[in-house]
């Protein structure tokens, strides 16, 4: 056995050989994945096994810039504890902004009855919104048949089976029903701009998650040109947009006949881009 502290200093030197942001940080999550205990208990442990020879390799895939959320195959989101594989996009913080909106423009819980996740991947926005709006019954659409897959488990794992169904498709071009509330996270990021994006990212996330076309809305116009059809009477959008991306996508929505609004993720980055047919006055 060898000290915790001394195991840790190894698996930091690893992952700060291989460019790692935080190396503390991310040595104590691989070290407590690897023993299968969370961080209040590793803490507890004075000694470990002097050949952690899981958490070297752990490290190690780590130092090559595979993302820890592959690694350890789990991510939070809003409040809940999701799977994640490298078949979808993982979950981001950025991401919450859209179920904040979500609460914020219809506080009402018992107003929400049907929602449409478009591209769920992981499931994240649609089962958020689920736990906060109890009444709900949503759909998750992916072309992926793995990603529709970990969603269904998702939805499983976090208790809101009864209440969720996943389905391959492309975008909504299968769907009649219309939804008091659809979200949606698309690919948005240039083909140009992916390869000189971080390498966690470049070279481990799914193309089909992020890439936008050559202009990064060849997904927005797909879904806004839906939306007319697909949100019920009072219904809202909400569609996440990259940096500078919001207002262009807001012009967007106006084309089609839809008032829409930007509101900002933590950083001040407008982010959440609200959409509502416009009202009509006689």
């Amino acid at each position: 056995m060898i000290p915790t502290t001394e195991a840790l200093r190894e698996l930091g030197r690893i992952l700060a050989a291989g460019g790692v942001e935080n190396p503390t940080r991310e040595a104590r999550l691989i070290l407590a994945h690897a023993l299968g205990v969370d961080l209040a208990a590793l803490w507890a442990l004075d000694e470990v096994d002097p050949e952690p020879a899981l958490a070297l390799a752990l490290a190690r895939r780590r130092a090559a810039r595979e993302p820890l959320a592959y690694i350890t195959g789990a991510k939070g989101f809003w409040s809940l504890d999701l799977a994640v594989s490298p078949a979808t996009l993982i979950p981001r913080p950025d991401t919450e902004t859209l179920i904040e909106a979500a609460l914020r423009h219809r506080p009402d819980r018992r107003t929400i009855r049907t929602i449409l996740d478009l591209g769920t991947g992981t499931g994240a926005l649609l089962l958020a919104a689920l736990a906060e709006y109890p009444d709900a019954f949503g759909i998750g659409i992916d072309r992926v048949p793995a990603s529709c897959a970990l969603a269904r488990a998702n939805a499983a794992r976090t208790g809101l089976a009864a209440r969720a169904a996943f389905c391959c498709g492309d975008w909504a071009d299968a769907l009649a029903a219309r939804f008091d509330l659809i979200l949606a996270n698309p690919p948005y990021i240039p083909s140009a701009d992916i390869p000189g994006l971080m390498a966690e990212v470049a070279a481990h996330e799914p193309a089909s998650a992020l890439d936008g076309g050559a202009d990064g809305f060849d997904a927005y116009r797909r879904i806004v040109a839906d939306l007319p059809r697909l949100l019920a009477p009072g219904g809202l959008a909400i569609l996440e947009a990259g940096i500078g991306q919001a207002a262009p996508l807001a012009a967007l929505a106006a084309a089609h006949g839809l008032d829409a609004t930007a509101e900002p993720d933590l950083a001040g980055i407008p982010r959440a881009v609200i959409m509502a047919a416009r009202e009509k006055y006689s």
